[in-house]
């Protein structure tokens, strides 16, 4: 052992999917004490030895003679791990089921302002080069920017200045001798720190002479020990010149503390009543606490309907985990979830509730994950990214309205939080808790057959019943010459509703004002230049917008197609219904909720406690209002053009229809008063419908089941998305034919035996989006390991051929749309 020498096998950023794998690297002496596993480190990687940042995966001694041809770690970027060991294997989960690299694996699970990112940094060699009389005016004016600024520049910043797309110009004055090149490594955001001020041991001397403000500094930091400067000039009133003085007297020094920043404002921390539930609710904890006492890893499902108060439940078996000192992830699907959730959270369990999810600043995501790392946390509350909390000992997972899409990643890596969540179940050996009213029809057919332990919750907490639910046939609105939006029924129940001091929602699931204009002449509409959809109209910027690649344009009355005057707008908004609510009833306090209204920090927070707080009336938004808010004073529910959702190119387009009518209907009469809900549709006629107005998911699913086991869907085949995305639309059709005859060669050489179905190539259902066509092949196949090696291997021979080195190859194993 003592003539081995110390490596580590490092994961190495920016690699492609062919050539990811671990690299070994010798670990100097000087940097033995500080390389650990979790641990970021740079590297000199590839033929030119460019500085990578990479992940320390394990380290382990190696002979010598095996280490002759290995180049060293350059330096540490961690003074102590940022993922567990649990998150290292976690890593080389998502690679092998995901089709990522272990970097992209190990970005999704840190924070954005914890990644470093490398950069070259750019020095002047010498204050005088030589002929420096003889250089071009633009190569003296750099010259001068770097004697002026005398520090080392990174690219970023010089390309700013300057006004430069890249490097070049820098790297020839490197090349001339003028300039040196390096490359750093520098995280995006740092940690925020306190000054501070404490007394020096040993120091004091009665010859030194203070002045009446110093000696009243010194006596707070006699009693106090330390204080920030901040502090010290609040409660003495001194500026921080007195500080200063006693600092250069060698009295007292300065020192910087971390401060963490915390997403949680109010510091409301005290503790909540004890939790008492209803009979049924009680038999539901009985049965969860049964199966988290087992101290196996299971998966649970906890379906209850609307308002039966399973919240309560999985709240009191939280106190029950955190108690044995155990943690717990509690995830929620959007972000308009978390402000109620925090401040149940924060008034039950104070301090030891942490927040994650996008709408932190950098700043808060780095500092909520270093307080849970650190052990400073034992809950954690937060969306789909919450999965990755860095807990050492979980004792519980909780995943809330579980059938949501929000928790499948669409990027890369495409992981699931369910799947995540399954794998940590099992290294924790714990429990994972799905809730829902209406659960993913996969996991409820698991539940119902074994593979999962099924909870039940049939009745609505307290006095509170199912709203009464009215289906409007807008075809009879329109031929009565109604053409609002609005059937005549809901318009009287929301009168009735303002009469009655009583709040409303509307749910529409579009935003912008019209979701197309067209023109009347050739019958084109307006569509976007980069994208194969219409352009959507915003009435709050008079600009036509695509939600696909963001390209706006002011809106005008002329036809780009045939120059004619005179578009008319088509289709409706949540602006539209926004505007037609306040036409309509004038007096009325409306409040709209969508991406557009909610790109603001913490304004999802704000809206929806000013509408709890019962100052507005009305609240329109899209689905983000349409499950697990619970507003006691809400009786009424609108659903305007169900159809939309019902309709779709997606076997799920049922599933999907019925869990969010049914759950917004359950947003009405969570209260003491009676609740109801009227649903708008087109075709009256669909039993989809008719299923979620009774919220009956029992009947839905038995429908459902059937025709998913007809059609060999999800749950008894898994489907599998092979996407192509090139700028050229014949070069994308023949990468996605030649693709399949490939997959065709190596399934009936090497896999005959393996159960296939394999559909298309065919267009995406939007084919071109910001200017790059998209076209697929859908797979039914069993997702096993011996599945994905085959993928894998027609990756690798795809890659090779130089005919498509254009088009991108992306796979998805559990895809959300097609």
């Amino acid at each position: 052992m003592n003539n081995d020498i110390l490596c580590c096998s490092v994961a190495i950023e920016n690699t492609v999917n062919k050539f990811d794998k671990l690299f070994d690297y010798i670990v100097p002496d000087n940097l033995q004490p500080f390389v650990k596993p979790g641990v970021r480190v740079s590297v000199p990687f590839g033929r030119a030895n460019k500085t990578r940042q990479s992940m320390v995966m394990s380290i382990s001694y190696k002979p010598l003679s095996e280490t002759e041809k290995l180049k060293q770690i350059k330096s540490v970027l961690d003074s102590s791990p940022v993922l567990t060991e649990e998150m290292l294997l976690l890593a080389e989960f998502m690679k092998e089921r995901y089709f990522c690299t272990y970097y992209d694996a190990i970005k999704a699970m840190l924070p954005a302002g914890i990644n470093y990112r490398v950069t070259s940094v750019y020095s002047l060699a010498t204050a005088k080069p030589k002929q420096y009389t003889m250089l071009s005016e633009e190569y003296c004016r750099i010259i001068d920017f770097f004697r002026k600024n005398r520090t080392p520049q990174r690219l970023e910043k010089l390309l700013d200045v300057f006004g430069y797309k890249d490097g070049a110009v820098f790297d020839e004055l490197v090349r001339m001798g003028i300039l040196t090149k390096s490359e750093d490594s520098f995280r995006r955001t740092g940690d925020k720190t306190m000054k501070m001020v404490s007394i020096c041991e040993d120091v004091l001397d009665d010859g030194i002479k203070l002045t009446p403000k110093q000696n009243e500094v010194l006596s707070l930091l006699q009693t106090a020990g330390q204080c920030s400067v901040k502090e010290i000039c609040y409660f003495t009133g001194v500026t921080q010149s007195v500080v200063d003085s006693l600092v250069k007297k060698g009295i007292a020094f300065y020192y910087n503390e971390e401060v963490m920043r915390s997403p949680i404002k109010n510091g409301n921390y005290t503790k909540s009543d004890e939790i008492t539930l209803t009979e049924h609710q009680q038999n539901a904890y009985d049965s969860l606490l049964s199966n988290y006492k087992s101290q196996k890893p299971c998966v649970s499902l906890l379906y209850g309907i609307t308002g039966s108060g399973k919240t309560s439940v999985f709240m009191k078996l939280i106190d029950t985990v955190v108690a044995d000192g155990k943690s717990v992830i509690v995830m929620v699907p959007e972000i308009a979830l978390t402000p109620q959730l925090i401040s149940l959270f924060s008034a039950r369990f104070g301090k030891n509730v942490a927040v994650i999810h996008s709408g932190l600043s950098l700043g808060e995501r780095v500092d909520e994950y270093k307080r849970i790392l650190n052990g400073d946390a034992k809950i954690v509350v937060g969306t789909r990214s919450a999965v990755f909390a860095p807990f050492k000992n979980i004792g519980l997972i909780i995943i809330d309205e579980e059938q949501e899409t929000t928790y499948k990643s669409e990027n890369i890596p495409r992981y699931h939080a369910r799947d995540v969540a399954k794998f940590r179940s099992m290294h924790h050996s714990c429990m994972l808790l799905l809730s829902s009213a209406t659960p993913d029809v996969e996991s409820y057919y698991y539940a119902k057959t074994g593979r999962y332990l099924l909870t039940t919750l049939t009745k609505r907490y307290g006095n509170a019943v199912l709203p009464q639910v009215d289906v409007a046939d807008m075809n009879e609105e329109l031929s009565m010459g109604n053409t609002t939006g609005f059937s005549s029924e809901l318009l009287e129940a929301i009168e009735e509703n303002l009469n009655n001091g009583r709040q409303s929602i509307i749910l529409l699931n579009r935003r912008g004002h019209n979701t197309f204009v067209m023109c009347p002449v050739c019958k084109e509409a307006v569509t976007c230049p980069n994208c194969s959809i219409s352009l959507t109209y915003h009435s709050a910027n008079n600009r036509m917008m695509c939600h696909y690649c963001g390209y706006s344009v002011p809106y005008t009355d002329k036809c780009p197609t045939c120059h004619s005057k005179g578009l008319r707008f088509g289709g409706a908004g949540t602006q539209r219904a926004e505007q037609q609510l306040y036409d309509l009833f004038s007096d009325a306090r409306i409040l709209r909720m969508d991406t557009d209204t909610t790109m603001s920090k913490s304004a999802h927070e704000k809206k929806i406690g000013v509408f709890a707080n019962g100052d507005y009336d009305i609240l329109v938004g899209t689905q983000m209002v349409a499950k697990g808010l619970n507003f006691p004073n809400v009786t009424l529910v609108g659903v305007l053009n169900a159809d939309q959702t019902l309709y779709s190119d997606d076997y799920r387009s049922f599933e999907r229809g019925f869990s969010l009518m049914t759950q917004v209907v359950g947003r009405s009469g969570r209260g003491d008063k009676m609740g109801r809900a009227i649903i708008q549709t087109y075709t009256p006629e669909n039993p989809i419908i008719y299923l979620a107005a009774e919220q009956d998911y029992d009947k839905f699913f038995e429908s459902e089941i059937k025709i998913r086991k007809a059609m060999l869907y999800p749950p008894f085949a898994d489907i599998c998305l092979i996407g192509f995305v090139g700028k050229d639309s014949k070069e994308t059709v023949d990468a996605s034919k030649a693709f399949l005859s490939m997959l065709i060669s190596l399934a009936k050489e090497k896999y005959d035996n393996m159960p296939l179905r394999v559909l298309g190539p065919s267009a995406a259902a939007v084919v071109k989006v910001n200017n790059k066509y998209r076209y697929k092949i859908i797979v039914k196949c069993r997702n096993d390991k011996r599945f994905r090696e085959m993928l894998r291997t027609l990756l690798s021979q795809f890659s090779e051929n130089r005919q498509f080195a254009k088009i991108t190859v992306t796979i998805d194993t559990k895809p959300l749309y097609f």
